[in-house]
């Protein structure tokens, strides 16, 4: 007994299917409606095997122009030819049994099947993206199967009546599904809108900083105008929003300085353009790397070893940085040598010059390369040759190590010798014996 009685609420709605089943099977009007049914679908099927092919081949782009993108678009939706095909003959068919019958409620059905076959194959075959299949197999084939089965408004009012809260809030399922439906849609199309805006911001002669703001900017108005959709779509009054969202600022305004202040240092940066992604930069605080990416909250900076340094927007603001990426690119360096005692260095600058100055990565503007004597050393005679270059040294641009290999060559073609350490040991007395 406790079997039927929990048996008796489903039975509540199988009940109403089962006597239009039986009523269907007794009645000749609605055997002629199904036979009209199995003639439009087999009709479909062979003017889609007659059509497919041609619409296929003309179609198919022989060669590329600028209808060729719109006909491969078109040539997508060539798996809903079938059930469409049996729908419009259904229809057909539905004024002819209306006519000779007075009711075409079969056939009413099986244009709403025809209906799921097209969402189904819609969904299974023409949808390409990971989500938006996702979305067409769990959101969009059942409810063209509630359709089908004539009982979408029902389940859709028995959605809107039944109420879930949380203490005095309360929510309808239709209201929850419609949110995560309509708001998984929305924030897609954001994403999708966001990706194709950068793609064209990139393409476009602008400064690094300026074309990293319009990023962020075209970002936050697309995600925003998301967000609006989505809270007029779920009846959400924006004059309660605004009020709460005012308190909640309030309250968080305390507790998230810091988030501000990086956010609106972060919006600085990128209007100010004195760093940008890919410059390489140096921090008071001994952080130093090629910015990789400029974010709302932090910049990311990768050292010459691939580590990543995380580093507050508001750093750059309140701290010295020196940017060695900055007004071009080009930076002095300087290389160290050492020569004999022996050698006659009025020689040298002109020839560690000549030789540096061929070097095709160092610049001629704002100086050519310079020699100068530092100093006398222990062991030789110490000089440094000054030049610039575009960019810095390290990393992929190993300026110094290869002035070095140029200063030894010169050197060297010209017999002049680079010492090494000498020392002398004097002994007091009688010499050790050192045959011995």
């Amino acid at each position: 007994m406790e079997q039927l009685a929990f048996l008796e609420p489903v039975w509540g709605y199988v009940e109403p299917f089962w006597l239009q089943a039986k009523e269907w099977l007794i009645s000749p009007a609605a055997w002629s409606q199904f036979a009209l049914l199995i003639a439009a679908y087999v009709l479909a099927v062979f003017a889609n095997r007659l059509i497919s092919p041609r619409l296929t081949n003309l179609l198919t782009p022989k060669s590329e122009n600028i209808f060729s993108a719109a006909r491969r678009f078109v040539l997508i939706f060539l798996p809903l030819l079938l059930p469409l095909l049996a729908y419009g003959f259904t229809a057909i068919g539905e004024q002819i049994t209306a006519s000779l019958f007075g009711s075409s409620a079969v056939i009413a059905f099986g244009k709403r099947v025809f209906i799921f076959l097209a969402a189904r194959a819609l969904a299974k075959n023409i949808i390409t993206d990971p989500f938006l299949k996702l979305l067409g197999k769990f959101v969009l084939v059942p409810a063209a199967a509630l359709y089908a089965l004539g009982i979408y408004d029902p389940f859709m009012m028995f959605l809107a009546d039944t109420v879930v809260g949380v203490g005095n809030i309360q929510f309808s399922i239709l209201s929850i599904v419609r949110g995560v439906v309509f708001g998984s849609i929305l924030f897609w199309l954001g994403q999708w809108s966001n990706g194709h805006s950068n793609a064209y911001i990139e393409q476009q002669p602008m400064k690094p900083a300026t074309r990293q703001l319009a990023s962020k900017a075209a970002e936050f108005a697309i995600f925003g105008l998301a967000f609006i959709l989505l809270v007029n779509i779920l009846g959400i009054s924006l004059g309660s929003l605004a009020v709460l969202g005012g308190a909640i600022g309030v309250g968080l305004g305390f507790g998230l300085q810091k988030i501000a202040s990086n956010f609106i240092s972060g919006v600085i940066l990128l209007l100010e353009g004195q760093a940008t992604v890919g410059d390489y930069v140096e921090l008071d605080g001994g952080e130093a790397g090629t910015i990789i990416k400029m974010m709302a909250r932090a910049t990311i900076l990768e050292t010459y070893d691939g580590k990543w340094i995380v580093v507050p927007n508001e750093d750059f603001i309140v701290t010295r940085v020196v940017n060695y990426s900055d007004s071009g690119s080009a930076n002095r360096l300087e290389a160290n040598f050492s020569v004999s005692y022996d050698t006659d260095i009025n020689k040298i600058p002109a020839i560690i010059q000549k030789a540096v100055g061929d070097h095709p990565d160092v610049l001629s503007k704002p100086e050519p390369p310079d020699c100068e004597l530092r100093g006398f050393g222990e062991s030789g005679i110490d000089f440094c040759v000054e030049f610039w270059v575009e960019g810095i040294d390290d990393g992929k641009n190993r300026f110094t190590s290869d002035i070095l290999f140029v200063i030894w060559n010169a050197l060297r073609d010209n017999d002049i010798k680079i010492p090494y350490p000498h020392r002398v040991v004097e002994f007091k007395g009688t010499p050790p014996d050192l045959s011995a």
